[in-house]
């Protein structure tokens, strides 16, 4: 049986992407949650993976500590699950919409960390964030046409959960997004697997300061 190993729901947007992916697929595993940013969390990881973050997937003894290396060893373990396009242009395209994700966008995540159990439109905004947007919906628009939709290749799979956490974002934070995305948003934040994930993280009412600093402000209320 398979172990992820995952932090808070409410915040830990990277641990969202393999969690949702695996629920989407019917993958069987085993949910071991700790604590973000707690002495407990770090004694946990220490002796598993040098880098001490989560999502990390547990297969025996093999230790998976990276979500787009979780997402390829998925793709190889399981391939009769459609986890990347079938064709290998497409699958190329994916990768390249997931890298993106992987590595860019610092201004919206830094600005507008995940936090599904809140409501705070407008929070965080300035141009920088605005010109992650903007990239971000170009990105979806075109993978949208090619594809013809409704999900960024056709059918739901490795690239819409990596994407699922800025959906969340989007809800949270509000921004004025064109029609196209937004509808692409809230498809999938209806895909059963993203449900449960937000319902679960809405429950937790564990408030982190390290993930919500605006509550520290004096004009916070």
């Amino acid at each position: 049986m398979l172990t992820l190993i995952i932090g808070n729901k409410n915040y830990s947007s990277w641990s969202m992407r393999p969690w949702v992916l695996m629920r989407h697929f019917g993958i069987p595993f085993t949910e071991r949650k700790l604590r973000l940013d707690s002495p407990e969390f770090y004694a946990a990881l220490a002796p598993i993976t040098p880098t001490q973050t989560v999502p990390v997937l547990l297969d025996g003894d093999l230790v998976v500590p990276d979500t787009l290396a979780i997402v390829e060893f998925l793709a190889e373990r399981f391939p009769q699950h459609a986890i990347w396009p079938a064709d290998a242009a497409q699958r190329a395209r994916a990768r390249v919409l997931c890298a993106s994700m992987h590595a860019g966008f610092q201004n919206l995540r830094q600005q507008m960390g995940m936090n599904i159990e809140a409501s705070l439109p407008g929070l965080g905004w300035n141009l920088a964030v605005q010109r992650d947007i903007d990239r971000i919906c170009a990105l979806w628009d075109g993978a949208l046409r090619a594809s013809g939709g409704p999900f960024l290749f056709g059918a739901c799979g490795a690239v819409d959960a990596f994407y699922a956490p800025v959906c969340a974002r989007f809800r949270t934070y509000a921004p004025k997004l064109p029609d196209f995305a937004a509808a692409y948003a809230s498809r999938v934040l209806d895909v059963p697997a993203v449900r449960q994930w937000c319902d679960e993280g809405r429950a937790e009412h564990d408030f982190i300061p390290t993930d919500e600093p605006y509550r520290s402000r004096p004009d916070w209320s």
